[in-house]
């Protein structure tokens, strides 16, 4: 199953993560030792260690409930770059989770769109207000 642009993979992506599906997720990600993720307090991952590294947080964790609101995007014919703002359920009742801002890069290829990249990060504190 193909797919046709670049955010098919993308929501691909967030299904999989909601449902904790590896199999999904393995499937959004391009057959290439070329491919990278890092995640908010880890190492960087590379190759097949990346699918390992989702296969691990699935089995800990399961599927995730996760918002996400586009920033901005940049696409060509064969590379998209999606940035990204994610928000998770926050266990406290009436509590906001900060956002974690992300990276999405996406490749085209024979086969269609696949990720190469998910980078995200926690947001950066808010800026003090006004001093009086």
């Amino acid at each position: 199953m193909p797919f046709a642009t670049a955010q098919d993979a993308e929501d691909a992506f967030y299904d999989a993560l909601e449902a904790g599906d590896a199999a999904t997720m393995a499937h959004v990600w391009a057959d290439s030792a070329e491919i990278a993720c890092v995640l908010p307090m880890t190492p960087l991952v590379t190759g097949t260690d990346v699918l390992r590294l989702w296969q691990s947080i699935f089995e800990q964790a399961g599927g995730f409930d996760i918002q996400v609101r586009h920033l901005l995007w940049i696409e060509t014919d064969e590379m998209a770059a999606h940035l990204i703002e994610e928000r998770t359920q926050d266990s406290a009742p009436g509590q906001t989770a900060p956002p974690i801002y992300g990276l999405n890069l996406f490749r085209k290829d024979p086969d269609g769109w696949r990720l190469i990249l998910h980078q995200n990060s926690p947001s950066p504190p808010p800026l003090p207000g006004p001093t009086g």
